[in-house]
């Protein structure tokens, strides 16, 4: 089985997106593909089970909220 979860990341800036999108892409290998448009992060999170996809997504945000804090 194959589960597949989208999160669109809104921001006041291009430049906040940019520079968190680049903080967690470092993080993405093959479980998330993630992507700036506009002031926008979208991250396509994809996985075999619901649990593993619930860990990468906690994964996922803990990493974007880092870098959120550090840009503040």
């Amino acid at each position: 089985m194959k589960i597949q979860c989208t999160i669109v990341l809104d921001y006041e800036t291009i430049k906040t997106a940019h520079a968190v999108y680049q903080a967690t892409q470092v993080d993405d290998l093959d479980y998330v593909e993630s992507q700036v448009k506009g002031k926008q992060i979208q991250a396509l999170i994809r996985s075999a089970s619901v649990s593993s996809l619930l860990h990468t997504v906690d994964d996922y945000l803990a990493c974007v909220s880092v870098a959120e804090s550090v840009g503040e």
